[in-house]
């Protein structure tokens, strides 16, 4: 039996299948920054709130002064933020806030309800500040939508990375977000995560591939979805087919598949996890079951503003000075280095 199933070419949103909802990977190449964290360039010409076309190697997404995405609300699902370069600052309506990158990942479940801001803001003044993350939805079974609402830090020296080389000695790495190679396990997701019961196989794999270099993906469950994104490196191979540039490939879970780079590095993120199987209603920033619990979420969101919004600005940035921390609603801090 062939090993794909389908190959499609990949856009801002990249099309994902069950318990995921969609991923999105930003790649921007932030200028110098200025006293406020903001571009030290003009904005002229830019659709500011709504700045979603590259200009001059970046986009503003909903920030005005500051690129990023003010406080805004999600209830029935969760966000995976895979932070490869650059930092973003997180605030929310819990009053827990964070600021975390080059590496690290926020694994938040919004349940009932949260309004949260993910602002990225531009410490150096004196180089670039190049930006590139992923952020993942992932849904939650409907027994779960109204649990409350959580975030986890997972630092970049706590993600296991699993090594490979080849029989030429070239080196595959890859970092376990979710799930589990060998004896190498990720951290535990947050508990009411649908990727926190090991039989639903959930798995977030950042796999990076020397130029040339070959690893053989170990076989899933049947039942299991499993897709992987190729979003660097030309002439990948995979089960022996040429995979054009910025392609998806949704796979057989169960198939042992063997994946070739090609003549520079190769970067290819996959998401694998069994179906939840439910009926999935999204209406905006919320993901529920039926069309009545969408107009109850507005009507909450409304009423109560999911807790309210304890920060002086809605695109609120933390301090210049302060390095990676994450401090949780209940008093928690956390603090790193760099």
């Amino acid at each position: 039996m062939p090993a794909i199933r389908k190959i499609k070419p990949l856009g801002f949103q990249w099309e994902t299948a069950d318990p995921f909802l969609f991923c999105v990977h930003h790649e921007d190449q932030f200028p110098k920054g200025n006293m406020e964290m903001g571009p030290a360039c003009s904005l002229q010409g830019r659709h500011l709130g709504d700045d979603f076309i590259i200009k001059d190697g970046f986009r503003m997404y909903h920030g005005k002064k500051v690129p990023g995405f003010p406080g805004h609300p999600h209830r029935g699902f969760e966000t995976i933020t895979v932070v490869r370069k650059g930092l973003v600052d997180h605030a929310d309506s819990m009053g827990a806030a964070g600021r975390y990158g080059n590496g690290d990942v926020q694994w938040m479940t919004a349940g009932k309800g949260v309004q949260h801001s993910e602002m990225f803001p531009l410490l150096s003044q004196e180089k670039e500040n190049p930006m590139e993350l992923f952020q993942i939805w992932l849904n939650l079974p409907a027994r779960n939508k109204m649990v409350e609402p959580h975030f986890k830090m997972l630092w970049r020296d706590s993600i296991p990375n699993y090594v490979h080389r080849d029989k030429a000695g070239k080196k595959t790495v890859v970092e376990i977000i979710a799930g589990k190679i060998g004896d190498k396990r990720a951290p535990a997701p947050p508990p009411d995560s649908w990727a926190a019961p090991e039989q639903h196989e959930v798995a977030v794999w950042n796999i990076k591939m020397e130029a040339g270099s070959s690893w053989t993906l170990p076989a899933a469950s049947k039942g299991v979805n499993r897709t992987i994104y190729c979003y660097e490196g030309e002439g990948i191979r995979v089960a022996a087919t040429a995979i054009p540039r910025y392609n998806a490939v949704e796979l057989e879970p169960d198939a042992v598949v063997e994946i070739v780079a090609g003549d520079n590095p190769a970067s290819i993120l996959l998401l694998q996890g069994r179906p939840i199987g439910e009926t999935v209603i999204q209406y905006g920033p919320f993901v529920m079951n039926t069309k009545e619990e969408i107009n109850q979420a507005f009507e909450d969101y409304h009423r109560t503003q999911f807790g309210g919004w304890p920060w002086p600005r809605y695109d609120q940035v933390h301090d210049r000075s302060r390095t990676r921390f994450a401090r949780h609603a209940d008093g928690r801090e956390e603090v790193k280095e760099g």
